[in-house]
């Protein structure tokens, strides 16, 4: 028993059952890889924004137009052409950024088996089934039952993990 631990428990790893060594956790490893793989990407592609600035993204979307043959001054690509300037890049690169950091803590709390990681990714991945399951009534596939399938074995890896912390 530590000194400041409540009933001989520490505070992290509430159940006497649950083995608080990370490296008896593979499956919090697998996804935290996932994770930071997510995470790396989406802070590559926010700086990306940031070094390319507007100008390519608005001549990509003007390619875009053209190459279908789409009325230039109404519609979605019309407008989204309009929108892209200096503020809307910096905003879309800080959210995509946002988005990869908050992959990126969660990976490192999985790799360390840290609670407050599996109720991240648990949340998170729990909140995207009603969407993934959608697309998969609207577009039946092999992508989409495997979209569906990876999100119920996050959410079931996660929330085992919780439940053997008895949290």
């Amino acid at each position: 028993m530590r000194p400041g631990d409540a009933a001989g428990l520490h505070a992290e790893h509430p159940h006497p059952h649950y083995n608080p060594d990370p490296h008896a956790h593979p499956g919090l490893h697998v996804i935290a890889l996932v994770e930071a793989a997510k995470g790396a990407l989406a802070v590559l592609a926010a700086s990306g924004l940031e070094l390319l600035g507007p100008a390519p993204l608005q001549h990509f979307v003007q390619l875009l137009i053209a190459r279908f043959q789409l009325d230039p001054d109404h519609g979605a690509m019309a407008w989204l052409a309009n929108a892209i300037g200096p503020g809307s890049v910096h905003l879309a690169a800080a959210a995509v950024f946002f988005y990869g950091a908050l992959h990126l803590l969660e990976a490192w709390g999985l790799w360390r088996a840290k609670s407050w990681a599996s109720w991240l990714g648990c949340v998170t991945a729990a909140v995207y089934l009603p969407f993934d399951v959608y697309a998969l009534v609207v577009h039946p596939g092999w992508i989409a039952l495997a979209v569906v399938a990876i999100n119920l074995v996050v959410v079931w890896v996660l929330g085992r993990d919780l439940l053997r912390r008895r949290l």
